[in-house]
């Protein structure tokens, strides 16, 4: 089951402690203690996979490293290691406590989500003309600790949606070298699926239903990965009694979802064209002006679908 929403803690390393040092060197006498090293950072780095966010289901706790103390002779101590946790493109950080979103929007984006703190002064810093030999030494500064939310919003050229069974796995299988499961029953797909055709993404997104947009079924989930698609395929299968109602109950549920779901632009693609005479699917496509009937056992048909995709200019 695809993760895509979920909330972690994040505890960015304190940094290290300065140190109070002298040499003992003659001719070199003086303060040389060094300050501490900087704490971890923890960051979010951009990934293809979608199903990256399931690493966080069972662990929500994420530690960087403190930084180390400082040495003498004015050296520094060592930085604290960072960590960098993998999520998929699409995703947003949302720090629970501020509020502030960011976006992972390219593979190998990246975003800094708690900063280490700063190391500690050791004496050698607080020398001055008046205090030669400083005994003064400072602690490192805690890490941030936040608590994040991540929201994965797929990013697609081409949204494939309609109800339940209508071939949408199906088309996404033919056409490109995804391997969606394919049946026979209502919540075929529970998990959105991604597909490429030359330069385009098409994403499969689950069946949708009456009460979608109210969070029934698991509708809510679904259209929200609607939202970073940039042209809408309908499918309607050509075996509804009722090819009208099909269609508006989607058209319904995009809209009172809103967030901009409803203006993308649309191409309408009856399926399954092979259950019924040709006749028949040539009055549907009447009715619904520049709409194509496909069946995926036609490859001519399947053509339809290449050459509205290489009209596709983004």
């Amino acid at each position: 089951m695809l993760t895509d929403k979920k909330k972690i803690r994040v505890f960015a390393g304190k940094g290290g402690e300065g140190i109070v040092a002298f040499s003992k060197e003659k001719m070199r006498l003086g303060p040389t203690g060094g300050d501490g090293g900087k704490g971890g950072d923890i960051l979010a780095e951009g990934i293809p996979d979608i199903g990256a966010l399931r690493q966080f289901r069972y662990k929500r706790d994420f530690y960087a490293d403190n930084g180390k103390r400082g040495e003498g002779k004015c050296s520094t101590g060592a930085s604290g290691k960072d960590i960098i946790l993998k999520i998929p493109i699409g995703t947003i950080i949302r720090d629970l406590e501020t509020g502030r979103e960011d976006e992972i929007i390219k593979v190998g984006d990246r975003v800094v989500m708690a900063r280490g703190g700063n190391g500690g002064r050791g004496n050698f810093s607080f020398r001055s003309s008046t205090k030669t030999t400083p005994e003064k030494a400072t602690e490192g500064l805690d890490g941030e600790k936040k608590e994040i939310e991540f929201e994965l919003k797929l990013i697609a050229d081409v949204g494939l949606v309609g109800l339940p069974n209508v071939g949408k796995s199906s088309l996404l299988n033919k056409i490109t070298k995804a391997k969606s499961r394919v049946a026979n029953y209502q919540f075929t797909t529970l998990e959105p699926h991604l597909g490429v055709y030359e330069n385009l993404i098409l994403a499969d997104i689950p069946g949708l239903i009456s009460g979608a947009s109210l969070g029934k079924g698991l509708g809510t989930r679904f259209l929200r990965h609607i939202e970073r698609t940039r042209v809408i395929f309908h499918l309607i299968s050509c075996e509804s009694d009722n090819l009208n109602r099909d269609y508006e109950i989607i058209r319904k549920e995009m809209t009172l979802y809103g967030k901009g779901v409803e203006t993308k632009q649309e191409h309408i693609i009856f399926t399954k064209t092979d259950l019924l005479e040709e006749g028949e699917v040539k009055k549907i496509l009447k009715k619904f002006p520049d709409s194509i009937g496909i069946s995926i056992y036609d490859d001519k048909s399947i053509e339809k679908v290449k050459i509205l995709l290489g009209k596709l200019v983004f």
